[in-house]
């Protein structure tokens, strides 16, 4: 059953960081685009946060609280991973989440304009610093899930 709730870890993974990185992706392309592609590009951006990014987060949370309070891993990695994985959650449900249907509307009220707005550009910015803010904790949460390193006395000794 530990080798099950692994591998369901690992698709939530593949969900979450599959999603993040076609985001990355999406945006590098069409970062200059008119409102019309913009609106298209934060349509697809919004769907793919729904149906991959936040279900992924999701089960790499369930999955971590079962190695917790099923299987009892105390290990320090696993306390780091749940800490990074804090800071994920937070910043996908009291930022990202409420952000992107506001950008997509400032997108779509700039379309009978022709120009992308201010307010648009402001909380695009302030989007893209969020998700860069996730970078680091995102790639230590991976490193402690992968890698399970020994990091107490206690546990390089055992």
């Amino acid at each position: 059953m530990r080798n099950l709730t692994k591998f369901i870890h690992d698709i939530g993974t593949i969900m979450y960081v599959g999603g993040i990185l076609s985001h990355i992706v999406i945006g590098a392309l069409f970062a200059h685009g008119s409102p019309e592609t913009i609106v298209t590009v934060y349509t697809y951006k919004l769907q793919s946060a729904y149906i991959l990014i936040l279900p992924g987060l999701g089960l790499k949370i369930i999955t971590d609280l079962i190695l917790w309070f099923v299987y009892a891993e105390r290990a320090w990695w696993m306390r780091v991973k749940l800490a990074c994985t804090a800071f994920l959650t937070v910043n996908a449900f009291v930022f990202l989440v409420p952000m992107m249907p506001e950008i997509l509307a400032l997108a779509e009220a700039s379309q009978a304009d022709g120009t992308l707005s201010q307010a648009f550009h402001d909380l695009e910015g302030r989007e893209k610093l969020v998700g860069m803010s996730n970078v680091i904790p995102l790639v230590i949460e991976m490193l402690m899930g992968g890698f399970m390193p020994a990091l107490s006395r206690k546990e390089r000794l055992a």
